[in-house]
């Protein structure tokens, strides 16, 4: 009982004896403070004394991620689960599978449902060629929703994205200043917004650093799947174009690209570095440690709950986008660039 006193409180960032106090059922507690120990005892695997089971509920409340296969959409859908948990309400993860249920499918279950709001993680609302019509279905049928990552003009909602123009200059400033002067930049489908805000803020950097326009640091471009496969075939092919380093739009891509180097005896990092995006659970302790860009999936995970508690509250945010800063994490997959072939090293001052 001690240990577990420990870990939940640890978890919930409160002493032992609030932990005790509230799973004895004790008075003098904050009704915070108790959705806090009880959303740990949750998210440490714990069962409830018997007598903290049937707390009332302030209602259900959906979240639609596209896949958990990368880790950044579990991670993001721990942090919105607890945060909902605290104020009362119950999560209700709904996760799209190839051959599965669409997000529209997924939608009229959760409304369905009677669920009390939505939050959507990497929708079609971030997809330039879909009908956003459906949001407005949904928001005539009285459902209050969030967005995260992939801002559309189109939804009368707010959003919550990582600033995807900051991450790729971020990546690209980290390589040219090891002395990188052939940088390609590993991407998704180019339908998608946080696709073509990182293709912005590549060329940008390219040329802020390096001097290039836009259609000289476009050929340094492969677009592909958000996939360790993908990955790997997005960097077989920039490394035949003769690039030393690589940036990636997911860690999974960034396992791959390591991949494709060392499918060619190449090095990471000696000849090839590589920087992913997400900073990922676990990614840390690959081989190398990857660099990469870190979304800040805390902060963004607590806004999209906050916001969807103030639309449902009715105090609704207005048609904005908040935008959160990501952060280079520099791990043993970068290091300084060898001579490109037929150019001189072009170290920025």
């Amino acid at each position: 009982m001690t240990a577990r006193l420990v870990d939940i409180a640890a978890q919930a960032g409160v002493s032992e004896a609030t932990v005790s106090r509230v799973l004895n059922g004790k008075p003098g507690v904050a009704a915070a403070t108790r959705e806090s120990v009880l959303a740990a005892l949750d998210m440490l695997g714990f069962e409830r004394p018997s007598r903290l089971r049937h707390r009332s509920s302030a209602g259900l409340v959906g979240l639609i991620t596209p896949e958990l296969d990368n880790p950044i959409f579990p991670a993001l859908a721990q942090v919105i689960a607890q945060a909902l948990t605290r104020q009362g309400y119950t999560p209700v993860l709904a996760t799209q599978t190839p051959g599965g249920s669409t997000e529209d499918e997924l939608t009229d279950m959760l409304v369905d449902r009677g669920v009390s709001g939505i939050i959507f993680v990497s929708g079609l609302h971030a997809d330039t060629t879909a009908d956003m019509e459906r949001y407005e279905v949904l928001r005539g049928k009285g459902v209050p929703y969030v967005l995260v990552n992939g801002f559309s003009p189109k939804v009368q909602a707010p959003f919550i994205s990582t600033d995807d123009r900051a991450a790729a200059r971020l990546a690209v400033t980290h390589l040219a200043s090891l002395g990188h002067t052939r940088i390609g930049l590993a991407v998704g489908p180019k339908r998608f917004v946080p696709v073509l805000r990182k293709i912005e803020g590549f060329q940008i950097g390219m040329r802020e650093r390096l001097g290039m326009s836009p259609a000289e640091s476009e050929e340094l471009i492969e677009h592909s799947l958000y996939t360790l496969e993908g990955g790997q075939a997005a960097a077989g092919t920039l490394i035949g174009r003769g690039c030393t380093a690589i940036v990636c739009a997911s860690d999974m891509m960034a396992l791959g690209a390591v991949r494709a180097a060392r499918e060619r005896d190449l090095a990471v990092p000696r000849d090839i570095s590589v920087v992913g995006y997400d900073d990922s659970p676990l990614i840390a302790f690959t081989d190398p440690p990857l660099t990469t860009i870190r979304q800040p999936v805390q902060a963004m995970g607590q806004a999209s709950v906050r916001t969807l508690l103030e639309e449902i509250g009715g105090t609704p945010a207005p048609h904005s986008e908040f935008v959160f800063m990501p952060e280079l994490v520099v791990r043993d997959s970068t290091a300084s660039g060898r001579q490109d072939s037929g150019r001189q090293d072009q170290r920025p001052t």
